[in-house]
């Protein structure tokens, strides 16, 4: 298995609080990888700079074997990993179709006037219908996304980033929001747009333990900015200390069981 994402030593500093603590991480590119942790140990920070949302302050970050340190979400797009963003929250305004669309025509080098030929392309409009309808949306795309349910936003946001052909994607609690029942439907669309469009990489920060048993490769643990596990499901749901590390004692019982019947 190649390595397609890589961290070394990093570190994250705001002023004197320390995000993250010599986080280093190597992630193959044909891993599902769940990123775990309580509040406040480091995820979404993690998260940014893996994505070059975010400079490490000391440290390295490469994807594909180039540096990706502080490069923005665009750049990194087009190298070939994508990232959900919620968009559909900023833009509550635009279709379904137009926010595909507009995932479509940035791929394709428009970003800079993506609305100029939206309209005009037969090419887009393929390619939106394609991906509406690998995640359900085709009857969804002349609603306005502030129409859509928690559970239908959600599909849409990383519809949009799967329309941009991705090699690996990375999703920030991709069902938080969503009803359990949803959750699962979510999830196996997901895995399901993977294998059809050759995205090989999934990295997921997710706080179901559920769905982090479920679909996971190898599950890396975050507490206080540092890792204080990286390994496999089987092993994770089998140690009871990081356990209640990652979600507390109160929980910790429950998650187990959940886990190992899952993973049985």
């Amino acid at each position: 298995m190649n390595m397609i994402l890589s961290a070394q030593n990093v570190s994250k500093a705001y002023g004197s609080y320390q995000a993250l603590r010599d986080v280093s991480l190597n992630i193959g590119d044909t891993e599902f990888v769940s990123i775990v942790g309580p509040n406040g140990a480091g995820k979404t920070t993690l998260v940014n700079v893996l994505t070059g949302l975010s400079r490490p302050t000391s440290g390295s970050v490469h994807f594909s074997g180039r540096s990706i340190a502080g490069i923005g979400p665009v750049r990194l797009a087009a190298m070939g990993m994508a990232r959900s963003f919620q968009l559909v929250n900023v833009f509550p305004s635009l279709s379904v179709w137009e926010s595909i669309a507009v995932a479509v025509s940035s791929r394709q080098g428009k970003a800079r006037n993506p609305f100029a030929t939206l309209f005009k392309s037969r090419q887009i409009d393929d390619e939106v219908q394609r991906v509406a309808a690998t995640f359900g949306l085709s009857q969804k795309l002349t609603t306005t996304t502030g129409e859509l349910s928690q559970g239908e936003k959600k599909l849409l946001d990383i519809a949009s980033a799967f329309a941009l052909r991705p090699r690996a994607i990375l999703m920030d609690e991709p069902t938080s929001g969503v009803a359990s029942a949803d959750k699962y439907d979510i999830m196996e669309l997901l895995v399901k747009a993977a294998r059809l469009q050759g995205v090989g990489t999934i990295i997921q920060v997710e706080h179901d333990m559920t769905l982090v048993a479920r679909y996971s490769h190898r599950i890396v643990a975050l507490q206080e900015g540092r890792v204080i596990g990286d390994m496999t499901p089987d092993a994770f749901f089998k140690d009871p200390l990081m356990l209640e590390a990652v979600i507390g004692p109160a929980h910790s019982k429950q998650a187990q069981s959940a886990g190992e019947t899952l993973l049985c």
